[in-house]
């Protein structure tokens, strides 16, 4: 079992889920789904990045402040997907033990290749039966493919998070697409976790589908 305490104490749910987390902009979607990932971490599991926004050193030096003092990246088994420094012409782009370079966010095959590369090595070679996945963000695969082609690259990547026993989450900006977009997406998930946040108040967050 997962636990999803950053969202709800006590919440727990099974291996093999997959959950969207949505809203509008500056809600704190990205720090809520960084969170779920870090206290994976702090409790010793796996924990994979596939960023379609930020460089990986962006996403590396984000997520080691959302894990607590007592943890350290330095340690951890954490890989990031990088699918931003190749297409911006960002420098260097060789695989790592850490980082895993896609050409762009509409290189969906070697997204996942990415992806199965460090699952098979998490599992087989680190031995680690509890992954989480990050995916941040399917907004930005929306902006490059259309909804079928993400559709149908989601409908793989979810099917891949369910194999593993793993547990997958996906951050979407809400007001980026329409209610027929997000309507279809959703079919893709177990669970959706709504977030928004009311002038002078902090996020308020619902879930659907989740225990």
């Amino acid at each position: 079992m997962y636990d999803l305490a950053t969202v709800h104490s006590d919440t727990e749910i099974d291996p093999g889920t997959n959950v969207l987390i949505t809203g509008p902009p500056l809600t704190g979607k990205r720090q809520l789904a960084s969170d779920i990932l870090a206290s994976g971490v702090e409790q010793g599991e796996g924990s994979i990045v596939v960023t379609t926004k930020d460089s990986a050193e962006r996403v590396l030096s984000r997520f080691e402040s959302s894990v607590g003092e007592t943890s350290s990246l330095d340690d951890a088994n954490v890989g990031v997907v990088d699918c931003v420094t190749k297409q911006r012409g960002l420098g260097t782009a060789e695989d790592d033990p850490r980082i895993k370079y896609a050409s762009s966010p509409v290189d969906m095959t070697g997204i996942g290749i990415k992806l199965s590369e460090f699952l098979q090595e998490f599992y087989e070679v680190r031995g680690l039966s509890q992954n989480r996945i990050l995916l941040h963000s399917v907004s930005t695969l929306l902006m490059y493919s259309n909804l079928q082609t993400v559709f149908r690259f989601l409908h793989v990547f979810t099917g891949r998070i369910q194999s593993a026993n793993a547990l997958g989450v996906y951050v979407i900006d809400s007001t980026a697409h329409e209610d027929q977009t997000m309507n279809t997406l959703k079919q893709l998930f177990d669970g959706v976790i709504e977030v928004r946040q009311e002038e002078g108040s902090g996020p308020e967050i619902r879930t659907a589908g989740l225990a």
